[in-house]
């Protein structure tokens, strides 16, 4: 069965968001009816301050449709979609803006944009995506990672996708989050390389590696999620049953995980790419419009976070 629940986006992260000033967001591809919809809502919550690039017509037009004033709002002539990234990039690489939105282009032009040698956003951690997920009843927030960016991460890799998670938790106000290292099992065995990964990355976090976060695995996502099912098997520890933050060994897993949870109860995937010089509020371009809203409040905290 699928759900047909409508998408609700949590007031504690707009209450959250809308008591820091807002952000400086370029927004690449906002010729799109969907895209700057989500830059009106974003704008007027008081997230950000939006600088608008595309086809200037198509903008000033879908604007009037919405009926939204942006005679005070930077508008950059920008087409076609490849160059709308790469004017995005140079304004954050330029420090106007402090967060990039993808609008309606391929996420391919956003990303190569913003990992170019010359563009200035990277940094020394490898750049990751996470999901912001929230489910309508409930208080619940599962951060999944990665399952939109980094195929199958190596050692190295998924120690950056951690960190990011990490931080982007304290930027929500989590002082200590529970992160759990995902794999098909709890036990670690050599015939599933990701166990022993897990373990890998467990083992260097608690050596100091990842700051201000329990980290531990591997689970089975249920011993994850689940205080029962992790009771049943025994599985002790301040994450098990408790997650806050779901690490993913391979994009299959991630972006499974974040369609499951989107189709069966209803999610709201507000997903922002991180380890660049700014965050890049990354949703794909049939979401809907909460989606972007919820990511746009997400990637202003981690920005003010930074601030």
């Amino acid at each position: 069965m699928l759900s047909d629940h409508p998408f609700e986006v949590p007031h504690h992260l707009i209450e959250k968001a809308q008591k820091l000033p807002a952000v400086e967001m370029a927004v690449a591809g906002a010729d799109h009816p969907v895209a700057l919809e989500s830059a009106k809502q974003a704008t007027e919550a008081g997230f950000i301050i939006p600088t608008l690039i595309g086809d200037k017509g198509d903008i000033e037009r879908i604007a009037r449709d919405l009926g939204w004033d942006i005679s005070g709002i930077r508008v950059v002539q920008s087409k076609p979609e490849d160059h709308a990234a790469d004017a995005a990039v140079q304004l954050a690489s330029a420090n106007e803006v402090q967060a990039l939105m993808k609008g309606q282009l391929h996420t391919d032009s956003i990303m190569r944009a913003v990992v170019a040698r010359n563009a200035g956003l990277r940094t020394e951690r490898r750049i990751s995506h996470v999901f912001h997920m929230t489910a309508p009843k409930s208080d619940k927030v599962l951060m999944i990672t990665d399952g939109a960016v980094n195929v199958a991460p190596d050692e190295k890799t998924l120690l950056h996708i951690v960190q990011n998670s990490v931080d982007l938790a304290h930027a929500l106000g989590y002082e200590m989050p529970r992160v759990a290292m995902l794999s098909g099992s709890e036990s670690v065995m050599d015939s599933m390389p990701s166990t022993v990964l897990a373990r890998k990355i467990v083992e260097r976090a608690n050596a100091g590696e990842v700051a201000g976060a329990h980290v531990d695995g591997p689970f089975g996502f249920d011993n994850a999620v689940s205080p029962e099912a992790a009771e049943l098997k025994g599985i002790g520890g301040p994450v098990a049953g408790h997650a806050d933050v779901l690490v993913a060994p391979n994009i299959e897993m991630g972006n499974g995980l974040f369609k499951m949870l989107v189709y069966f109860r209803s999610a709201l995937a507000a997903g922002v790419v991180l380890g660049a010089k700014v965050p890049v509020v990354l949703t794909s371009r049939a979401d809907p419009p909460e989606a972007r809203f919820a990511a746009c409040a997400i990637a202003q905290l981690r920005a003010a976070y930074d601030a």
